[in-house]
This record gives C-alpha cells, structure tokens and sequence, in this order.
C-alpha cells in the first residue's frame, strides 16, 4: 500500500539533497512525490529565506543577504536545477534535430547558450531579491519561500498526464504523465491561495527585524493588494513555465530531467521578477 510519506520521501529525495531515505521509486511514490513537490519547494525557499534574514539581522547588506537567498536552493538541489537550466538551453540554442539537441543536454560540458542563460538568470535572481529585501525584510524573506515553492509547482504541472518524456530513462521518464490533470490543477489552485494568504499576511510589512517579529499578528484583516500581487506572481510563474514545457516538448519529443530543472528555475525568477513589480 501507498503511504502518505512515500510521496514526500520522493519529492525530498529527487528534489533536495535532504536524507529522506527513499524506498519505493515506482509510479505510484513518483505520483505522490510529484503532488508533494510544493511542500519540499516550502522546505528550501524557508531555508532560503531564513539564511537571508539572519544575515540582515547580523548587519549584512540586501545585496548580500539576496546573495545567499539564491545560493540555499542551488545548495539544496546539489545545482542540478540549475544545470538542468543550462543544458535546456544549450539543447534549444542548438537549433538540432530532437535526437541530437538531446545528446548535446546529456553531454557534461556547458555550451555557450548555457553560461549565457545561467548568468543571467542568477542576476535576475539576485537583483529581485536585493530590491525585495531594500524594501522589506519580510518581502524578501516572503519572495524567498514563494519562488520556491512555484518552482517545485511548475514540476507539479509538468508531471501532468498527457506530458511524454524524451527519453525511456532518467527523471523525466520515471515522473511524465504520473499526476491526473484534476490532481495538478487542485493542488495549482491550493498553492496560489496559500500565496495570497501569506502575501496579504506579510506583504504591508515595512523595516527590519520589528517588522518580521510584528507579522505574527498583523490584524484581522490581510493587504488585498499584496495579496493579489503575490497570487499574480505565481500565475505568471506557471504561464512562463508552460510555456517553456510546450516549446521543450515539441522541440525534444517530451520532458527530461533536464527540462524539469529548466521549469524549476524559470519558475523561480519570473515569481521574485513579478514580485518587485509596483514596488
């Protein structure tokens, strides 16, 4: 029988580097694991957000505490999101057939197309948190753990039924087509409320430490406007990754592991860049 806990084991042990002790890798534990992957998106953009707000507390600058919000996840997932990043681009930069743009992923070596899109993509990075955190500790703590989350969501959606994977191997073969669509739209529906709720919650929130430590009783009522905002985020998170699933999908004939850290970490800027929109 299927346990709650095989799914998040799944999640954990192919999404983080975190100890989890996987034991089942069937479809089954893959669909549970894909359903869960929000929850270990929460895990790492909390561990993000944290290492950010301690820095800031300790006297560091924004541009150093954003510095260390966007090194957590990549050290949390052992840069594979992020070498996933690259190798997609290098496979759509090379303007091959699907067979060979595929081979081109699978290499071990950084093209061009990669470097460029990782550099800039980090930057972006960066540069949104830098501003979030100028403008509020708890935006940039917020932006930190929300981001992470529509990374691990994007997955979520990507996982979907009627998704085929690119190769018979690997990640993207072992999660293509495991979550029934309803099941992926339920939890996408779960998850940008959730973000609506924290944004209202935390979004008003202005200054330092006083700010992060007065948010735990912020009122009856929560800020529409940020709340709204941070739903947006998330929304256009998920657009800007289907978008990029449907264009890898006709260009390599399905999904890889690959394309699924592309999602992740596309996911994840378009959230902090929609995030410091209006501020």
């Amino acid at each position: 029988m299927t346990s709650p806990f095989d799914g998040l084991r799944f999640a954990f042990g192919t999404l983080t580097v975190l100890p989890v002790g996987v034991t089942r890798w069937d479809r089954e534990a893959a669909r549970g694991g894909m359903l869960s992957a929000p929850v270990a998106g929460l895990v790492v953009g909390g561990c993000a957000a944290g290492l950010g707000l301690l820095l800031l507390y300790l006297g560091a600058s924004p541009l150093l505490a954003a510095v260390a919000s966007a090194a957590v996840p990549a050290a949390l997932t052992r840069g594979l999101h992020l070498d996933g990043l690259a190798d997609t681009a290098d496979g759509l930069g090379s303007g091959r057939p699907a067979e060979d743009a595929l081979r081109i992923m699978k290499q071990s070596d950084i093209g061009p197309f990669g470097v460029l899109t990782l550099v800039l993509v980090l930057l972006a990075q960066v540069a949104a948190l830098t501003q979030l955190y100028d403008s509020s500790w708890t935006r940039g703590a917020l932006a930190a753990v929300v981001s992470a989350v529509a990374a691990r969501l994007a997955l979520t959606l990507a996982a979907r039924d009627g998704v085929p994977a690119a190769r018979p191997e690997g990640l993207g073969a072992a999660v293509a087509g495991v979550v029934p669509v309803r099941g992926a739209v339920l939890t996408a529906v779960l998850v940008t409320l959730a973000a609506a709720v924290a944004g209202g919650w935390f979004g008003p929130y202005d200054g330092g430490v006083g700010a992060v430590i007065g948010a735990v009783d912020p009122g009856p009522l929560l800020e529409p406007y940020d709340a709204v905002r941070t739903a947006l985020a998330v929304l256009g998170a998920l657009v800007a990754a289907e978008v990029l699933l449907r264009h890898c999908t006709r260009r390599f004939g399905g999904i890889t592991g690959d394309v699924f850290g592309g999602l992740a970490e596309t996911a994840a800027t378009v959230t902090l860049l929609l995030l410091c929109l209006g501020r």
